[in-house]
């Protein structure tokens, strides 16, 4: 699902640098945590913190902190390197940040930071999540759909009531939210849904189905 995305990024200008931003499952480390400084390696080679950015998030923003245990476990950001390197090889640096507050006031002010942080750079900002979890097709299509839309229209104040009204377990909401705070502060005015599918999509099985979906914002 997600190199529907990475298809579009990859018809973008090479980026200076590129935030990441995904939920904390195991509950582990800091409330919101980046890394200070190093190197992330997968089976395709390594890609640079960017020191400087993750040092400026820190002091801007007062709630993001360096701990790197909050990492140590994760895979949701990691999982979007290979696609990042494939695009550009190990050539552009990262700033991680992983969210276990994923709270409406939390997603605002990380975002306003990231603004800050990518200010005069060219960036590329990334979410990642998936979306309901285990429920019949028809019901994680129907909730899913709704919380698109608030997506769509970067609407982070019915984003969040939609989850809590429909109760939609998608992980990285906050993460999403995130991405969404900064990309209205950036000027962008929309999103633009690429791809949605079901697991259910890819087993046949569409009794307790998991939601995904690829989105850009314009």
């Amino acid at each position: 699902m997600a190199a529907h995305s990475y298809l579009h990024v990859s018809s973008l200008r090479a980026p200076d640098l590129i935030v990441i931003v995904a939920p904390n499952h195991y509950g582990v480390g800091s409330g919101v945590a980046t890394f200070k400084e190093g190197e992330w390696e997968t089976p395709l080679g390594r890609m640079r913190v960017d020191e400087e950015a993750a040092s400026e998030l820190v002091r801007d923003s007062g709630i993001v902190s360096f701990d790197p245990e909050a990492h140590r476990m994760e895979h949701s950001l990691e999982v979007q390197l290979p696609f990042l390197q494939q695009i550009y090889g190990d050539s552009i640096p990262i700033l991680p940040i992983s969210l276990l507050f994923q709270d409406l006031e939390t997603a605002r002010t990380v975002g306003e930071s990231v603004v800050k942080v990518v200010k005069g750079k060219r960036a590329v900002l990334v979410a990642s999540s998936d979306l309901t979890h285990y429920e019949p097709v028809a019901k994680a299509r129907e909730k899913d759909g709704a919380l698109i839309d608030q997506v769509k229209k970067l609407d982070l104040d019915t984003f969040y009531s939609t989850l809590d009204r429909l109760r939609v377990t998608a992980c990285g909401f906050g993460a999403i939210a995130t991405v969404m705070a900064a990309s209205r502060a950036l000027g962008l005015e929309r999103g633009e849904l690429l791809k949605y599918a079901t697991s259910g999509d890819t087993t046949g099985d569409n009794n307790q189905v998991v939601g995904y979906a690829s989105l850009r914002f314009v």
